[in-house]
């Protein structure tokens, strides 16, 4: 039994971190937690990106204890405006506009006061709140990667960077999209490559943003200015692959030119904070969430595009599940790495994740061109949908995480 009360999680991102906070509050001193991730050597975290918190997704990190230590770095996203033109066009008109309603949160409940659908947080605080959450909380941290494992009578063995070897109920592989721990288990993916990179870079500007996120969506792709504390703002640009690595390769001031043509002038002068990076984008899902004693999690069972900005959010409601059903397990005295148990966990998230992965990629299809029939039919279509307000509040609700069948932690409830 002492095996079966410990759970390893190979990847100290957030998927992982949170996922070993939210097994440790559930399942008590009773069980080890395992976080074992090479990253964690580096503290404080020196990620450079920032992320869009959904409003289930702060649900969660508020049921966890560490929201409050991020909460003066969090820039609430107030509205959002999408535009559709060419690059060249002299006018970006507004074709949607999505906004909180005056006393409504972002689940569509009266409120006294309105809750952001969305929160931008930039990932080192994040990440840094999360280590020391499950410092305090006695979840073991171990600056070094799972290499190997191995399956035994009722356990599953886990070989380590360093030579150390454990046995434990479940390994949960949250190593991201080119999981080593999935390619070890021999679990297959589906999907492609897009023509497109990611840049990501965090820009200053002279004027004040007001929490106003926008959606530029251009024929080479989406360029997205989402909101940080202060005058500044993280960029999450498409360009085709080869236009991205030139970009991010130009001299300063090249750069910047390049940035203003794309950004505009509405919010004053800009210069990058950080250093530009391109990050290839693609499609992929695993075949199967689960094998035996082992759980996929986060980047590691899918990856999408960036253009509805879900992605990290899909983990987050990966992990609030495997948490529920592991927890909901031990409670009823069974196995946490059990088939049935890990097959629960599965039917909750696939359907989601395929819905999700299809949606994008026909977003991306659809605004991702240079059709001038595609651009009117499209056009038409958000106008429609902005004067349609039923069928904004549910397209919100959507996007903050808070329909469907979800979990307890996104619900803001403990396990």
């Amino acid at each position: 039994m002492t095996e079966r009360k410990s759970i390893v999680i190979g990847g100290g991102g957030f998927a992982g971190l949170a996922l070993a906070l939210a097994l440790r509050q559930g399942l008590g001193e009773g069980f080890t937690i395992i976080v074992a991730d090479p990253a964690l050597a580096t503290r404080p975290s020196r990620d450079p990106r920032a992320s869009a918190i959904i409003a289930a997704g702060r649900n969660l990190f508020e049921t966890l204890g560490v929201w409050g230590a991020v909460a003066s770095h969090a820039q609430p996203i107030l509205d959002m405006v999408v535009t559709d033109s060419r690059l060249e066009d002299v006018a970006r008109p507004v074709f949607l506009t999505f906004a909180t309603e005056p006393g409504r949160s972002a689940d569509g409940e009266t409120a006294e006061a309105s809750q952001p659908f969305a929160h931008m947080v930039e990932n080192r605080f994040l990440i840094d709140a999360l280590v020391e959450a499950c410092t305090a909380q006695g979840v073991t941290l171990r600056p070094t990667a799972v290499t190997n494992f191995s399956h035994g009578h009722g356990t599953i063995a886990v070989t380590f960077a360093d030579g150390d070897l454990t046995e434990a109920a479940l390994l949960v592989a949250a190593d991201g999209g080119r999981s080593a721990l999935r390619e070890r288990a021999g679990i297959p993916t589906y999907g492609w490559d897009y023509d497109q990179s990611g840049i990501v870079v965090t820009v200053a500007h002279e004027r004040e943003h007001n929490g106003r996120a926008e959606e530029h969506f251009l024929p080479a792709g989406p360029f997205a200015i989402l909101p940080l504390t202060g005058k500044r703002a993280s960029l999450v640009w498409t360009e085709t692959r080869r236009d991205a690595e030139r970009i991010v390769a130009l001299p300063e001031d090249a750069f910047r030119h390049e940035l203003t043509r794309r950004f505009g002038l509405h919010l004053g002068e800009l210069h990058a904070e950080t250093t530009p990076r391109a990050f290839p984008l693609g499609y992929f899902i695993a075949r199967s969430f689960v094998g035996e004693r082992l759980a996929l999690v986060g980047d590691a069972a899918h990856v999408i595009h960036p253009i509805a900005g879900q992605g990290l959010n899909l983990g987050l409601k990966d992990i609030a599940a495997l948490a529920e059903v592991v927890v909901d397990a031990v409670r009823l005295g069974l196995d946490p790495g059990q088939a049935d148990v890990l097959e629960r966990y599965q039917r909750w998230r696939r359907f989601d994740t395929m819905a999700m992965g299809v949606a994008t990629n026909g977003l991306n299809v659809l605004f991702s061109n240079r059709s001038s029939l595609l651009r009117t039919v499209r056009d038409i279509g958000l106008g429609l949908v902005d004067r349609m307000p039923p069928l904004k509040n549910a397209l919100i609700q959507q996007a903050a995480g808070l329909r469907g069948e979800v979990p307890r932690l996104l619900r803001g409830e403990t396990l």
